[in-house]
C-alpha cells in the first residue's frame, strides 16, 4: 500500500497536475471533508475505473457553515484519512489551509441561483455559495477531467453540475451511489456525533424513504399524498426534528404537477439532537415500472 502524496500548497497542486496532463494522464478528483468512510472509498473506484490518476481532497470549507454550525467541531482526522486511502491507489491528497484556498478573505464567492433556495437552502442560506465558490477554487488548483460526487448529497451534486455548466469548466460531472450501513442508514461523517439512542432514531429517514418507494411500487402517482406519506413517516417520532420530506423533479427541485412521471427524487433532512442528517431515494417511473436509479 503506497501513501498518497500529500500537497498543500495550490502552486504546487496546480503543477502537479500540469505535468500529468502533459503526459496525457486523465485525471479524476473526489472533494471531501475528510473523516473518511466507505461511501468516500467508493467514489475513488469510481473515479479510478475511469481515470489514470485519482486525486482526493480533504478540506473543511468555512464558507459552506452557517452560524451555529459544526464548522469548529467537524471531525477532522488526516492521518487516518491518508491511511484510508492508502489502500485506494489514490495519487495525491489536496489538503491546503483555509489561507491557500481563500488567499484574499472569504468574501469572494461564486454564486449559483438555480436550486440554491430548495430544500437544504431554505434552511441554510449561504451554504450553497459556499459549495460552489469551493469546488471552482478545487477545479482550478487540481485540474481534473472528472470530478465525483455522492448520490447521497443530490443537491449539491444538482448544483455543482450546473456551475460547471455555467462557468464553461472543462470537467465531467459523475454520481456514485449511496452507500448504507447494513440496517439501512447512509454513511455520513456525521453519524458519529449520533448517540446510541439517536443513532437508532436516525433509521426513521432511511424508513420513511422506503415507505414512500414502496407506495410509489403500490401505484401512487399524487405527488402530494407521496409527500404527506413520507412526512408523516418522518414525524412524531421522539427525537427526531424533521426539516423537510419533498418529492420533487430533480430537474427543477420542484414537485411534478399532476402526477408523478419520469426521473423523481425523494429528499429529506431532519435533526437528531445537534446532529443534521440528510438522505434521498431516486426513481425512474415509466407507467407501472418504478426502479431505483441515479440522478444522472
Amino acid at each position: 500500500m503506497n501513501t498518497p502524496l500529500l500537497i498543500n500548497n495550490t502552486g504546487k497542486m496546480q503543477a502537479w497536475s500540469e505535468s500529468a496532463r502533459s503526459r496525457g494522464l486523465r485525471l479524476g478528483i473526489v472533494p471531501t471533508m475528510g473523516k473518511l468512510h466507505e461511501g468516500h472509498l467508493s467514489l475513488v473506484r469510481v473515479a479510478a475505473s475511469s481515470c489514470d490518476r485519482v486525486l482526493v481532497s480533504i478540506f473543511v470549507n468555512p464558507t459552506q457553515f452557517g452560524p451555529g454550525e459544526d464548522y469548529e467541531k467537524y471531525p477532522r482526522c488526516l492521518e487516518a484519512d491518508l491511511n484510508a486511502l492508502a489502500g485506494e491507489g489514490v495519487s495525491v491528497c489536496f489538503a491546503p489551509s483555509v489561507a491557500e484556498m481563500y488567499p484574499h478573505g472569504q468574501a469572494d464567492n461564486l454564486t449559483v441561483e438555480w436550486g440554491k433556495k430548495a430544500l437544504c437552502g431554505a434552511g441554510r442560506p449561504g451554504h450553497f455559495d459556499g459549495v460552489t465558490s469551493v469546488v471552482s477554487r478545487l477545479y482550478n488548483a487540481m485540474q481534473p477531467h472528472v470530478a465525483v460526487y455522492g448520490q447521497k448529497d443530490a443537491q449539491q451534486a444538482l448544483i455543482i453540475r450546473r456551475m460547471t455548466e455555467s462557468m464553461l469548466f472543462p470537467v465531467k460531472t459523475v454520481l456514485g451511489a449511496i452507500v448504507r450501513e447494513r440496517d439501512g442508514l447512509a454513511m455520513s461523517s456525521r453519524n458519529i456525533y449520533l448517540d446510541p439512542a439517536e443513532r437508532e432514531r436516525a433509521l426513521t429517514l432511511s424508513r420513511a424513504l422506503t415507505r414512500v418507494g414502496e407506495s410509489l411500487r403500490a401505484g401512487e402517482r399524487d405527488p402530494g399524498r407521496l409527500q404527506s406519506i413520507g412526512n408523516g413517516a418522518l414525524s412524531g417520532i421522539d427525537g427526531v426534528e424533521p426539516e423537510y420530506f419533498v418529492v420533487v423533479d430533480p430537474a427543477t427541485l420542484a414537485p411534478h404537477e399532476n402526477k408523478v412521471d419520469g426521473l423523481l427524487l425523494i429528499a429529506c433532512a431532519a435533526k437528531l439532537g445537534k446532529t443534521r442528517l440528510i438522505d434521498n431515494h431516486v426513481y425512474r417511473i415509466q407507467g407501472d415500472d418504478v426502479r431505483e436509479s441515479m440522478l444522472f
